[in-house]
């Protein structure tokens, strides 16, 4: 069905969201690197997982030296991965299958090739001084005060032609503009719309919690919690990240969107649980999706999952609409983290808690982190950082579609290396098992689709003991009831009423009915259950 024929206000609730790199998706021309037309290649594969919006990290114009998220060219598509007519075709193609486009939207940072932070270092005097962050040196000549980039030393760098220092969140070359600014705030405007414009359905706002910092440049305090931790955390980030003023930003950026209807705004947070609500924003509204990593974050097991989901749903407003993400690029692989038997169980409560799922490339298959040797490391936080076991190549190592040698990703030599094939878990193997962890996501988002419930329906905790986690899902007319297993041994479990068993994580039990007893889950089992009304 295509977007026209479902062109529902507030599409996110329902959706299945789905972030991939375009980079590492699929290679259409051999040089190793994923692109549009690699992209349109596997629009089946998406309808047939059964999502409905993909999210791309950023394809402008770039020198990628941190993922594109360095934009020398907010307008234009880098020509590693194509160019505009590739990218209308892929949002036509897209729209054909009832699937929605979300592009990444970098406002706090720009590359410092960008035509804007060329004029602007240029002189004090030109046309776009006042567009990125400046400020004199200090009393003995260094930085304006302790304020660190979060990859490593000052985020101050000196510039000889204005004789004064600009700032960086990240890397040198990624100078921070100055939103203070109403000139700045304007050229990112028209960049939304440049892309709303040609059919974008939403974005994903990256740092949207950094885009102001203190005006007074006061310096961040050390951080009490700081031993072991890397160079950049050893300080309290109070005058750089979360400043009230940020809000009004992103109310801005809600502004504009909101102009073109049935359009998403949903963005990077940073912070405890307990800040995210403010992020919704009240009165005036601002993201619609703050993007939530709790279940990412969180211990896995059923005592801190339990009090994970609970923290989180006592954090957000009461209009708000939840939203859980278990992947991504910046974010270590969940599989490592949880291993695989426990991802069937992951990928079911994923699918059935109240609120609008994210998940990675790869997450559907179990994928685990992939071992980069050191001299094919891309990533600068691990070049630059390095001990802390913070590289994000292994997550972002290229898709593995098949057991050939490079993975059906690519003919040449991939940008970054995959894991042996020998090793692997890959797609099209696991489309051929119909008990696979893919074949249970894929059934899972059916089920999602098929039942209201699930998708809207209340969400009420039952108290979870004896390792499993437990809750409702209730619309008024209709109840489910999902149990999960989080240990590897059986657990009785212990219900009342009566019902159908609607799915098992095992996808080896048909639908029957469920009298009123006890449950014998397996381990690392997760149902779904049907309550019959009484």
């Amino acid at each position: 069905m295509s977007i026209e024929s479902r062109d529902e206000a507030a599409w996110w609730e329902s959706a299945v969201i789905y972030e991939i790199a375009l980079i590492s998706f699929q290679d259409s021309n051999g040089d190793g690197k994923g692109d549009l037309a690699g992209l349109v290649s596997r629009i089946d594969y998406l309808r047939w997982l059964g999502v409905d919006a993909v999210w791309l990290t950023p394809i402008y114009k770039s020198p990628f030296r941190d993922l594109g998220y360095d934009i020398s060219d907010y307008c234009a598509i880098d020509p590693a991965f194509g160019n505009l007519e590739d990218f209308d075709r892929l949002v036509k193609a897209l729209h054909a299958e009832g699937i929605r486009l979300i592009l990444d939207l970098v406002p706090n940072h720009t590359a410092n090739d960008h035509e804007w932070f060329v004029e602007s270092s240029s002189s004090r005097n030109s046309a776009k001084a006042d567009w990125y962050i400046w400020a004199d040196a200090a009393e003995n000549g260094g930085p304006p005060n302790n304020w660190l980039s979060r990859f490593g030393g000052s985020g101050w760098e000196w510039c000889e032609a204005r004789r004064q220092y600009y700032y960086h969140s990240f890397l040198t070359e990624q100078p921070d503009l100055n939103w203070r600014n109403p000139q700045v705030r304007g050229a990112i405007a028209d960049v939304m719309r440049f892309w709303l414009d040609r059919g974008v359905d939403g974005f994903r706002v990256d740092a949207s919690a950094v885009l102001i910092k203190d005006e007074l440049l006061r310096d961040n305090p050390p951080n009490p919690e700081a031993e072991g931790k890397p160079p950049p955390q050893r300080q309290t980030p109070v005058f750089t990240d979360d400043r009230p003023e940020t809000m009004i930003c992103i109310e801005f950026m809600r502004e504009v969107i909101d102009h073109y209807p049935g359009r998403l705004l949903c963005g990077e947070v940073q912070g405890k649980t307990d800040r995210i609500g403010h992020f919704y924003g009240n009165d005036r509204p601002r993201l619609h999706l703050p993007l939530n990593f709790a279940l990412l974050d969180s211990r896995w097991d059923v005592l801190s999952l339990q009090a994970t989901i609970d923290a989180y749903f006592n954090a957000i407003p009461e209009h708000a609409w939840p939203v859980w993400v278990v992947g991504g690029h910046d974010k270590q692989r969940i599989a490592s983290k949880i291993g695989e038997p426990q991802m069937r169980a992951m990928a079911m409560l994923l699918m059935t808690l109240r609120g609008t799922p994210f998940l990675y490339m790869g997450d559907e298959i179990g994928r685990k982190r992939v071992p980069i040797p050191a001299d094919r490391v891309r990533d600068p936080f691990e070049k630059l950082v390095p001990g802390y076991d913070l590289c994000r190549d292994p997550e972002r190592a290229p898709m593995r579609w098949d057991d050939s040698a490079q993975g059906g990703f690519t003919t040449g030599e991939p940008w970054l290396p995959l894991e042996r094939a020998d090793e692997a878990v890959n797609i099209a193997a696991q489309q051929r098992d119909k008990r696979s962890l893919l074949a249970l996501f894929r059934a899972l988002m059916a089920l999602r689709r098929e039942h209201a419930c699930l998708r809207q329906g209340d969400y009420k905790a039952l108290r979870s003991c004896n390792d499993v986690l437990a809750f409702r899902r209730t619309d008024g007319r209709n109840e489910i009831l999902v149990a999960l297993n989080i240990a590897a041994e059986p657990r009785k479990w212990h219900w009342q009423g009566r019902g159908h068993l609607l799915m098992s994580t095992h996808l080896d039990r048909s639908p029957e009915p469920l009298p009123d007893a006890s449950l014998l889950l397996r381990g690392n089992e997760g149902v779904i259950i049907a309550v019959e009304a009484r």
